[in-house]
């Protein structure tokens, strides 16, 4: 298993997954978030609402899976690798690959064959990234919708309070402090810094003005029209416009 997935590292291999114009990658749709936007519970919403309008069970969404599927190709625990890239990042990922594997990979090997796992999963397609820097690794993808979600601070204060049972400084230092690794991740996987990160997503919307239902479906109809953007107009397989998109 472990062999399994250290071949991403082969470059063959690597060529061989992405020989093809990112133009037949997806469909894709990646969710950023500031934290406290219940950004999975969209997600698991999007998917089934995807799923019922295509007659289908192909999307999936994927927030914490590679770093599963790494621990179990890797034969050790998902929680043990999920709390080592929290408390170290990006960096420091390679030294558990060294541990196991015996040899040096550098962080900017690390994140380069991150970057084309994550690309392989959207040759795939329909496929939902939640956090992971997703925005930032699939930008090559014409087939995707990049989609930010926002909320007033302390209106996710008080939503982060609730979920993980804590008092308001807490649930602030976890707010601040979560924000900024999520935004280094996205400027980790960028080629060139930006000022802000605005200009990658295609939308924005302010979590606390809709419902986690409502903007699930706000996403299905977004996702419809986008296809049809990318693809000079043609049809995405659904029957017509997304009726019904609150219920």
């Amino acid at each position: 298993m472990k062999e399994k997935f250290f071949r991403y590292f082969d470059e063959r291999y690597r060529d061989n997954v992405l020989q093809d114009a990112s133009e037949v990658f997806g469909p894709v749709i990646t969710i950023s978030r500031l934290t406290g936007c219940d950004a999975v519970a969209v997600a698991k919403k999007l998917v089934i609402r995807l799923n019922r309008e295509e007659n289908s069970t192909r999307w999936r969404w994927i927030d914490k899976e590679i770093l599963v599927n790494t621990a179990r190709e890797l034969n050790t625990g998902a929680h043990n690798v999920e709390s080592y890239v929290k408390r170290h990042e990006l960096s420091g990922f390679s030294e558990i690959l060294m541990s196991i594997s015996g040899k040096y990979i550098s962080d900017a090997k690390v994140r380069k064959t991150i970057k084309e796992v994550v690309l392989t999963i959207c040759k795939e397609g329909y496929v939902v990234l939640v956090g992971r820097g997703g925005v930032a690794l699939t930008g090559s993808v014409k087939k995707a919708l990049h989609v930010r979600l926002v909320a007033p601070f302390y209106w996710r204060v008080k939503n982060i309070m609730k979920k993980k049972k804590l008092d308001i400084e807490a649930a602030e230092e976890f707010i601040v402090d979560a924000d900024e690794k999520r935004h280094t991740l996205i400027l980790n996987f960028l080629d060139k810094k930006p000022i802000n990160l605005d200009y990658l997503f295609d939308v924005t919307l302010n979590r606390s003005s809709f419902s986690v239902n409502q903007i699930s479906g706000i996403l299905c109809q977004l996702y419809r029209e986008r296809m049809d953007a990318v693809s000079g107009g043609e049809s995405t397989g659904s029957k017509g416009p997304v009726m019904n998109a609150y219920k």
